[in-house]
């Protein structure tokens, strides 16, 4: 099994705290995925996440719905959460989102995606023809999302 990463920082214009609630509070989830997967939540998400939470949805992969299983590893508020793949498409999917001071009342947000792919060494060809490209898209809306709600705050 090889395993990706994705790295992606992104600087918000909220503080720190702010912006660490709006990501642990599970609903938002479905504000930053984009349409073209047609996100659903299988069960009311929880408003407050902790290790332990589980959060069940729904989203479609080129057309097939896929029943993912989000585990909420680790909480360590306002700096850290960790969030794990328990059902789903990867065969390891492990999210780690990171939010630092960036001064000014704006927030760094950095994400480290370690992934793997279902079916090495076959799951490998998916990941050149269109894998990458489609989760660097996926994250690209998800900036542009995350500004279009955070962004308009105070420089």
């Amino acid at each position: 099994m090889k395993v990706h990463t994705l790295e992606r920082t992104q600087i918000v214009r909220r503080p720190l705290a702010e912006t660490f609630k709006f990501f642990s509070d599970p609903r938002n989830l479905q504000r930053l995925t984009p349409a073209f997967l047609n996100f659903r939540f299988l069960e009311p998400p929880p408003e407050v996440m902790h290790p332990g939470t589980a959060i069940d949805y729904q989203i479609k992969l080129y057309g097939v719905p896929v029943h993912w299983r989000t585990r909420i590893e680790i909480v360590e508020p306002p700096n850290k959460f960790v969030d794990v793949q328990e059902k789903g498409p990867y065969a390891l999917w492990r999210h780690r989102h990171t939010f630092s001071d960036a001064g000014n009342g704006r927030t760094e947000v950095k994400d480290f995606v370690e992934y793997a792919l279902p079916l090495w060494p076959l799951g490998e060809v998916a990941y050149y023809l269109f894998v990458a490209r489609s989760l660097e898209q996926i994250f690209e809306f998800r900036e542009r999302k995350l500004d279009e709600i955070m962004g308009r705050g105070s420089p």
